[in-house]
């Protein structure tokens, strides 16, 4: 092969937009959104520059199972307004999530990109799924896969019977140890 079909490759390796695969399962939007908006603008590329349009494709699954911290779902809130007089609508996190399981996190990514003429190139290649149906058309296109930012719980169905029984105890209870109910008759 000569050298200038090797930098042709070269090249084409590094213009190229990737697609990236993101569960966004248990993450909260507002840290997953900063990640996502750094690969959207492409800061991760030799080639970055604020003003290029270089940035990948991000395919964000299980937006319906997204978490906040403390009281952000009921404290959180979302304002818009129409531009006409008395426009002006007021809408908690939990009421949007509940309205579209992909708003919360397309919200976030949003305000998180750069305010520029290049933010709405950059978030159409979002594409947010609110489980795990994604189209096969756009799996196809998926080559690499983000890593979640915090660590995802087991659930109790996920622990066999021996890690349940070899868990440490503080005590065990006495084996004819029973809940007694006693009738409270007036």
């Amino acid at each position: 092969m000569s050298p200038s079909a090797m930098n042709r490759v070269l090249q084409w390796a590094t213009f190229h937009r990737a697609w990236w695969i993101y569960d966004a399962s248990h993450q909260c939007p507002f840290k997953s959104a900063h990640m996502l908006a750094y690969v959207l603008q492409g800061r991760h590329k030799p080639i970055y520059h604020p003003l290029s349009d270089v940035g990948d494709h991000v395919v964000v699954i299980n937006t319906k199972h997204i978490s906040m911290k403390n009281e952000l779902w009921r404290t959180w809130k979302y304002h818009h307004h129409t531009s006409y007089p008395k426009g002006k609508s007021i809408t908690s996190a939990w009421r949007l999530h509940e309205l579209d399981p992909t708003k919360v996190m397309y919200k976030a990514i949003y305000s998180t990109l750069p305010g520029n003429l290049l933010r709405p190139n950059m978030i159409r290649r979002t594409h947010l799924y609110e489980e795990e149906d994604v189209p096969a058309e756009i799996l196809r296109n998926v080559s690499d896969q983000l890593r979640q930012l915090q660590p995802v719980p087991k659930y109790l169905d996920d622990y066999t019977k021996e890690e349940i029984e070899n868990f440490p105890k503080l005590f065990d209870w006495p084996s004819d140890y029973a809940y007694e109910e006693r009738d409270q008759k007036a």
